[in-house]
């Protein structure tokens, strides 16, 4: 056990030192951890850069966030790692960092959802947009708990973004990847056209994830370019797939943002023009 804890700080020692190499934290940002066993964790410590940990800086902590082991103190956001370790059994190793492109998405409020990459809609399938909570409290990682089981990687409202995985290189090359495709994603909207793939294309690479063993159901968004003019999900189980069970047209980000939130447009247009009036008088 205690080669298998020397290996753990290890890797976070290496994957801590490519995260801050690659700038996907500045400072002390960030934090990353692995699952030991059902009763430990080992994570990064609070107020040292992730650039410049070493093994004897790594905090074991039980599953209520006693310390057990560690001359500083666990990350501020242990307790969001802890329950996601709690939430997915599959899950031994959660990734949180602030990759510029990826939080350049979170900050202007937009997921990044659609099915554009190939590579990205079998290894992630969608990346929703989690709610803003406070950092270091409970409000941080509760809204991340409805987007779980179905998700692998997160866009954090107003801060960063967050990637498990079944160790601690695959919860960072997770991290990689989403910021690849906030990348390209920022380079195609500024040269005018995100085209996304098609139904048929989505449905085969949605086949390819069943077969790499991928089992949570994330689906991306693929817009009009089908034939069909329409907008729908990959996974027609996913929360704002379709409208009635049908899918629903995509002319915008904005309008298909408002169909996944389950607003119906007409009726927000109604509402917000009977306050305009109101106002009037």
């Amino acid at each position: 056990m205690q080669n298998t804890i020397f290996a753990l700080k290890r890797q976070l020692v290496e994957v801590g030192k490519r995260v801050y190499d690659r700038g996907y934290v500045a400072s002390n940002d960030g934090n990353i951890s692995a699952r030991i066993d059902d009763k430990r964790v080992v994570i990064t410590p609070t107020g040292v850069s992730k650039g410049f940990m070493k093994q004897e800086d790594m905090v074991i902590v039980d599953y209520d966030g006693k310390v057990l082991s560690g001359k500083g103190k666990p990350s501020s956001e242990v307790f969001m790692h802890l329950r996601i370790y709690r939430e997915r059994t599959d899950v031994n190793s959660v990734c949180h960092a602030h990759p510029p492109y990826a939080t350049g998405f979170a900050v202007a409020g937009r997921s990044l959802e659609d099915c554009v990459l190939p590579e990205v809609v079998i290894v992630l399938g969608g990346i929703p947009l989690v709610e803003y909570g406070t950092p270091g409290t409970d409000e941080f990682y509760t809204p991340v708990l409805k987007y779980l089981p179905n998700h692998d990687a997160f866009l954090l409202a107003n801060h960063g973004a967050l990637a498990i995985g079944k160790d601690i290189l695959s919860a960072y090359h997770k991290m990689e990847t989403l910021e690849h495709f906030a990348h390209i994603a920022f380079v195609a909207q500024q040269l005018g056209q995100v085209t996304t793939l098609s139904s048929d294309q989505v449905d085969k690479l949605m086949a390819l994830r069943q077969k790499f063993g991928i089992t949570t159901a994330a689906g991306c968004v693929s817009c009009a370019n089908d034939g069909t003019g329409s907008c729908s999900m990959a996974n027609k189980t996913g929360p704002g797939a379709t409208k009635d069970g049908k899918a629903v047209p995509c002319s915008s980000y904005r309008e298909r943002d408002l169909i996944h939130s389950g607003i119906d447009k007409e009726s927000l247009i109604k509402q917000v023009t009977q306050a305009v009036l109101e106002q009037i008088d």
